[in-house]
């Protein structure tokens, strides 16, 4: 149910909840705001294949290919073939982690990159999503790839590639990080251990949020906090009572002795506070905060502006010096002995003067003298220009210490305020000497009155900051809070019956919900361990807050037992598979597969067979893929006559990794069939019963895979899909499914088959059905023939 239905069924309620309309509205003040939904596509996402290279045991790209849709996957290897390389790749691609690697040190994860090739690491998944029997997104599929760019983990980026195009989507645009958080599909080995030797409150939690009761576990912990800061004070109310108690009985003060017996009953008495205090409303303290103010008025800095006003007048002196002295005589012959020596430059060979026509004058005797010349009038000129630039200086000084008045003071001392302004009024001074005068002049008035004014107002704080005064402040402010915590009483009791009533709709929606979680873990406990002493009982979340976790009552022989101390290794394994496949395959989760990495150790034989039934029965609704070194498992699954598709992974030198595929359906079943014909020991008569079965098993899985493909390619949805193709009838409905005659009727179906491969094909499918109804007229003849033809046709069939 998603967060909206949720609240929606919440207000529905609320009507008949019993609340009053003052707990209602609170309630709706505590529901969190509405969640935006997540991203991704929809659809169910189902595995086309994966591919790695340059990661953990897998050089070369290697790819395991996988049948998109429901079906078991076996893909068997010894330990360091690299086949749980190609699991954690699939998980590293879709989630950008691995668990094996949560919470492990750096050296922990060196290891990440294969030895021998030297490439950029790359891991892939490809994806189909089905979005259902419209089939709107039924097409190509798309590639969920990991680049590593660095040497680190963590130096990766993903790209998604649709029709072998990179199409600048982000990973979780198609598929959401919540939904793959809330129902990883990814069971590693070393998280087996993990779900039930970590933290059960964890567990309950990723449980409930699979519930969908986030909205009032929310709810909850809204009004929790609320009820902790009603409690909060209240209680900081009642420690300040103490205080100010404490502070009044150190006062020797008529008003203070009655403050002590307002404070002190039971209940304050608020009324005879607010009395005691009506002289120290306000007002009263607006008026001291302006003496306080006041009282530390910073004032202009006296022996400041007196030393900048003696640098302007040193500085005005020097200047006029400068100006009424012989520096712009200096100026102005630099001028002309400038233009003479231009002239001479230019002119070398001529020596007569210009301007007054004398002759032999302008020699190099007196451009040596007169370039000396003008290199003393310079030193002259630029003491003139110092004296200046110092000037210039001084006066900035002086209006830079012309600070306006606070803001605030114009409300407090008005007249005091105008005095400041004929300070700043100097700043508009220009004249050196004026407004030297007019600086030091406005300073000893203002400076005067302000040092007045703050004598003034010290006085009068000292006079009215008795020892009455602090106490009454501390008064006034145990009042605020006990006027709050009066309020916080009935708001607080208002927030436990809300709180009562969400954890009554919470425990009454959980249990509802939960029930088929727990179900379903109580059928996978019992296939896994069904000859174990150890039983299970109904599993449960229990608790709130820090309390909260899975309740797993366990017995053995009848007595009660800590699930833990009991639990063998393999049972504990057991346990968590119960726990982690209800919480993967739930209805609303959007992926369509499982992925298992060696969940066959520790495990005994029966426990083995039974996980092959879990297995199997998962993959009729589910692509489950299972990665594992053991032996075990695969044969269980040939003995007990399961369907699955075997693959192989095989290491050869320089991490070079083949994947290969070892059995299929079909090759499942046709070498079973061998295997009957073949046995001397099996009685004729069983064996004209058997092998026809056998035969018609084959061909049932060689038009159910054709079916998928040619429905799929339509543009059928999966779920419509595995619905038609398993549905029971005769062979030739799903022959018709396969050749695109859906709704055609078995003769049409087998003049079809007859065209398609040979009336010795329409035969054998008439036989096998009516064999597999009714013990045959006549014994079967050459067994292996038989087979033979039947492996023929399936051939031809899975060639379409």
């Amino acid at each position: 149910m998603s967060d909206t239905s949720l609240r929606d069924l919440l207000l529905a309620r609320l009507p008949g909840s019993g609340l009053s309309a003052e707990e209602q509205a609170l309630l709706r003040d505590l529901l969190p705001a509405t969640q935006p939904q997540g991203g991704g596509r929809s659809g169910t996402v189902y595995m086309r294949s994966i591919t790695a290279s340059g990661w953990r045991g897998i050089g070369p790209p290697a790819t395991v290919r996988l049948n998109p849709g429901p079906g078991l996957t076996l893909v068997a290897g010894r330990n360091g073939s690299g086949k749980s390389s190609f699991a954690e790749a699939a998980e590293m691609a879709l989630t950008g982690d691995n668990f094996r690697w949560q919470g492990r040190t750096q050296v922990w994860k060196k290891g990440w990159r294969n030895l021998h090739e030297h490439s950029a690491p790359e891991v892939a998944v490809e994806l189909c999503l089905d979005v259902g029997s419209d089939g709107e997104d039924a097409k190509e599929p798309l590639t969920v790839r990991r680049i590593w760019h660095g040497e680190g983990l963590e130096e990766s980026r993903t790209v998604v590639e649709e029709a072998g195009q990179t199409t600048g989507e982000d990973v979780h645009a198609v598929i959401d990080a919540e939904q793959l958080s809330l129902y990883r599909p990814f069971l590693p080995y070393t998280q087996l251990g993990a779900m039930i030797n970590g933290p059960l409150t964890t567990l309950h939690d990723e449980i409930s949020r699979i519930l969908g009761l986030e909205l009032l576990s929310d709810t909850d912990a809204a009004a929790r906090a609320r009820a902790k800061t009603l409690t909060d004070t209240e209680n900081a109310s009642k420690a300040l009572t103490a205080t100010v108690i404490q502070e009044l009985s150190e006062v020797d003060d008529p008003r203070a002795k009655e403050a002590i017996t307002a404070l002190s009953g039971r209940s304050p008495d608020l009324d005879a506070v607010r009395a005691l205090l009506q002289g120290h409303g306000a007002a009263d303290e607006a008026h001291l905060a302006r003496l306080r103010r006041l009282a530390d008025l910073e004032r202009p800095d006296r022996p400041l502006i007196a030393k900048a006003v003696t640098r302007l007048r040193s500085a005005a002196a020097v200047a006029d010096d400068a100006r009424h002295g012989s520096a712009e005589d200096a100026r102005q012959l630099i001028k002309l002995l400038d233009a003479a020596l231009e002239h001479r430059r230019r002119h070398p060979n001529v020596s007569d003067c210009p301007v007054c026509g004398s002759t032999d004058l302008l020699d190099r005797s007196w451009a040596e003298r007169t370039r000396a010349q003008v290199e003393r009038l310079q030193a002259e000129a630029a003491e003139a220009e110092a004296a200046h630039r110092e000037l210039v200086n001084a006066v900035r000084e002086v209006h830079d210490l012309m600070r306006p008045a606070p803001a605030w003071l114009q409300a407090d001392e008005p007249s005091l305020a105008a005095l400041w302004r004929d300070l700043v009024a100097c700043r508009t001074v220009r004249d050196p000497r004026e407004l030297a005068d007019r600086a030091e002049r406005a300073e000893a008035v203002l400076g005067d009155a302000c040092d007045q004014v703050i004598e003034d107002a010290r006085r009068r704080v000292t006079a009215q900051d008795g020892r009455w005064q602090p106490v009454a402040a501390r008064l006034s402010a145990w009042l605020g809070q006990a006027e709050a915590a009066q309020a916080a009483k009935p708001a607080l009791k208002q927030v436990k019956t809300v709180r009562g009533w969400v954890r009554a709709l919470t425990d009454e929606l959980r249990d509802a919900r939960f029930k088929p979680f727990a179900d379903q873990s109580g059928q996978i406990w019992r296939l896994l361990c069904e000859r174990s002493s150890v039983l299970l009982g109904a599993i449960g979340l229990t608790g709130v807050g820090p309390q909260r976790q899975v309740s797993l009552p366990v017995s053995v022989d009848d007595a009660d037992a800590p699930a833990f101390g009991v639990m063998s290794q393999g049972e504990l394994h057991s346990l968590a598979l119960s726990l982690f496949i209800p919480r993967a395959t739930h209805q609303d989760s959007p992926f369509g597969f499982l992925v298992i990495d060696d969940p066959v150790q520790s495990m005994d034989p029966e426990k083995v067979d039974g996980l092959a039934r879990v297995l199997d029965l998962y993959a009729q609704h589910r692509q489950v893929v299972v990665f594992t070194h053991d032996t075990r498992l695969e044969e269980a699954i040939q003995r007990l006559g399961l369907r699955a598709t075997v693959m192989r992974v095989s290491r050869q030198t320089d991490s070079v990794v083949h994947v290969s595929s070892v059995s299929d359906p079909v090759s499942q079943a046709l070498a079973e069939a061998r295997a009957i014909a073949l046995d001397p020991h099996l009685p004729p008569e069983v064996a004209d019963r058997v092998l026809p079965s056998m035969c018609r098993l084959a061909l049932e899985a060689a038009y159910q895979d054709t079916a998928r493909r040619a429905l799929r390619k339509a543009g059928v949805g999966q779920r419509d899909i595995q619905e038609r193709v398993t549905r029971p009838g005769p062979l030739t409905g799903l022959a018709a499914l396969a050749m695109g005659m859906r709704g055609k009727e078995g003769r049409e179906v087998l003049e079809a088959v007859a065209r398609d491969h040979g009336l010795w094909a329409r035969e054998l499918i008439q036989g096998l059905n009516q064999a597999s109804h009714q013990a045959p007229a006549t014994p079967v003849g050459d067994r292996l023939a038989l087979v033979d033809r039947t492996k023929r046709l399936a051939k031809e069939v899975l060639a379409r």
